[in-house]
């Protein structure tokens, strides 16, 4: 009954998917102001952490209700020890990541790797349900490529290792994030298996989750890239509907993400410059922001907005500017933002 309970948690939920960088606590918590129901960390290296580092990246704020941390690795013992670690820190539940399609990860034979040894796979989220007691939850990608599309089958042995929910990412490794999602397969994974299937892949409108939830049998889906291009996607996509967010609410964001990772981060020096890294990466996703309508959702089908040549901006001069991918420009934006020079 218990495990029964655990795997509802994740039914009829929108997460917002575990990312490396941009997965940060300031904008994990801008996320969860938005309404997403589900946060977790970024990848946590098991392997590091029971060697006693990592520790920053276990960090949640006191918004985030349900927080996971997610952990990489190939050997039981080490996830294992790293589950127990990530639950003394506060983890409501662990999740494993084998999608990670890093070059420098996968050749350590962990993230999407392991889709390659699905029997080593399912043995690892063996071990870390046997040392836990909190929900475990698993990342997978499609496969390892398209000659390899074997996510049903390892959704198969992940659940019968004790799995409380699976996050499918409708890509396999080597198409990285060049080709649209396939949710047909992650349609292929829930239907065959009883636990959630989280589906995950270019969700950036409204209009995207209604055709999945009429499309498929996912019972909820994680939201990456476009939460990154508008942390506003979980509000619009509770409500059904699109915000307007012309350039001065937009700019108030920016400033609330900063607050927030000034408070985190620090403000002397050393922080603000730790502020100004991440603020700077987060705007090679917020300058994609677009206000798309339901028309241009019809006209980019079957494949989705988030993969479309976005067209040029016009309007004011702050619209330009923020639509801008010109470093020199993020500079300016990121100097304002300091300043408070905005409407």
């Amino acid at each position: 009954m218990q495990q029964s309970s655990s795997r509802e948690q994740f039914r009829d939920v929108i997460a917002l998917a575990p990312m490396a960088t941009g997965g940060n606590l300031p904008y994990r918590r801008l996320c969860r102001d938005y309404g997403a129901d589900v946060t977790c960390s970024e990848m946590v290296v098991a392997a590091k952490l029971v060697r006693g580092g990592e520790r920053p990246l276990l960090r949640h704020h006191e918004t985030e209700r349900f927080f996971g941390i997610q952990l990489c690795g190939n050997a039981a013992d080490q996830l294992a020890d790293g589950a127990r670690i990530a639950v003394e820190h506060g983890a409501r539940f662990v999740d494993l990541n084998f999608g990670c399609p890093i070059d420098v990860i996968v050749r350590r034979g962990c993230g999407a790797a392991l889709m390659k040894r699905p029997r080593k796979l399912a043995g690892l989220v063996e071990a870390v349900r046997a040392a836990v007691e909190v929900p475990v939850t698993v990342k997978i990608r499609s496969g390892w490529s398209d000659r390899k599309l074997n996510a049903v089958e390892v959704a198969g042995l992940v659940a019968a290792a004790g799995a409380d929910a699976i996050c499918v990412h409708g890509r396999t490794r080597a198409q990285r994030y060049r080709r649209s999602a396939d949710w047909s397969l992650i349609d292929a994974v829930a239907r065959s298996v009883t636990i959630p299937v989280l589906g995950n892949g270019d969700v950036l409108t409204p209009w995207d989750l209604e055709r999945r939830r009429r499309e498929t049998t996912v019972a909820s889906v994680s939201v990456g890239r476009g939460a990154l291009i508008k942390p506003w996607v979980f509000q619009e996509l509770q409500e059904n509907r699109t915000l307007t967010m012309p350039a001065p609410a937009r700019w108030r964001v920016m400033r609330r993400y900063y607050d927030y990772a000034t408070e985190y981060f620090g403000d002397d020096a050393k922080g603000q410059a730790r502020v100004q890294r991440f603020f700077l990466w987060h705007l090679d996703f917020w300058h994609r922001h677009r206000a798309y309508t339901e028309a241009d959702f019809q006209a980019a089908l079957p494949g989705s907005l988030i993969q479309t040549r976005e067209p040029q901006v016009a309007g004011d001069a702050d619209e330009v500017l923020l639509a801008s991918a010109d470093p020199s420009d993020h500079e300016t934006i990121w100097q304002r933002v300091v300043d408070r020079d905005f409407p």
